[in-house]
């Protein structure tokens, strides 16, 4: 015997409806905004920030009948997030899991953030919106990829691809890893000591004597992505100017900017 759901059920009627000469028009387009790929370390807490435009009505037979949005799913790894689908997120539900906070509406924001990030979460999350007829229910299947990764080492390169940098100029120093952590803060340390910049972009300029020493980075949540040392070094030179010497190779520069981009060196 076949066991039939009601949205598999309305299904069948609207195209058995339709056979018959009666149609359903939805006024509008259901739309759902996600974020581009999230690459997370382990054990953070990252914010999928996500809106929407769900139907307002349908027409049937030249009748128009109003629509609202009651219940709002997230899942993971399913294509429609239907039925007895597990889901991350149900606001119908009183047993959700804490770690996932729902932080939108019914309205218009589908706002995600996933605490205590962990490797069951490297998937491709969805969001299905339900309202008050079946003939509303949608789920975007494009999603959001999440990838989870544990201990990511940091790499410090210059914003300058050259050797010396005259006093009173302006550096930039950027702490990058294979993965994207643009949710994520970052500390900077300066010989061991933490500034208060917590950018991925550390500016510095114009510089001075201060300036000197071995620059570290990594991630605030996770103190094993310390990046090594680059040194940044004042010396005086001719005529009592004063440079600041990156001592890091053009090749570490070069090999650190394609990885950021994906790219692989070929020789």
């Amino acid at each position: 015997m076949l066991l039939w759901d009601r949205g598999m059920l309305w299904g069948f009627l609207l195209l058995l409806s339709g056979a018959v000469g009666q149609r359903v028009i939805f006024p509008g387009n259901v739309t759902v905004n996600y974020p581009g790929p999230v690459c997370a370390v382990k054990g953070s807490t990252v914010t999928l920030h996500c809106t929407f435009t769900p139907h307002k009505s349908f027409i049937k037979d030249g009748r128009e009948y109003p629509l609202r949005i009651i219940k709002v799913v997230w899942c993971k790894n399913h294509e429609i997030c239907q039925g007895s689908t597990p889901s991350v997120y149900d606001s119908e539900s009183d047993t959700n899991n804490p770690r996932y906070q729902y932080l939108g509406d019914k309205k218009g924001n589908c706002t995600l953030q996933i605490r205590d990030i962990r490797r069951e979460d490297n998937a491709t999350f969805r969001f299905r919106m339900e309202t008050n007829h079946s003939a509303g229910h949608h789920t975007v299947t494009s999603g959001v990829k999440v990838t989870v990764i544990d201990d990511p080492q940091m790499t410090i390169i210059s914003s300058r691809n050259q050797s010396l940098i005259r006093e009173g100029q302006t550096e930039t120093l950027l702490c990058i890893s294979s993965c994207s952590f643009h949710q994520l803060e970052v500390t900077w340390f300066r010989d061991d000591h933490a500034l208060s910049e917590s950018g991925p972009a550390l500016q510095l300029g114009p510089l001075t004597a201060e300036d000197s020493g071995n620059y570290t980075c990594g991630l605030k949540t996770n103190s094993k992505t310390r990046s090594r040392p680059y040194e940044l070094r004042l010396e005086a030179a001719e005529e009592g100017r004063v440079f600041a010497e990156q001592e890091q190779r053009t090749e570490r520069h070069e090999t650190a900017v394609s990885r950021l981009h994906g790219g692989a060196r070929t020789t």
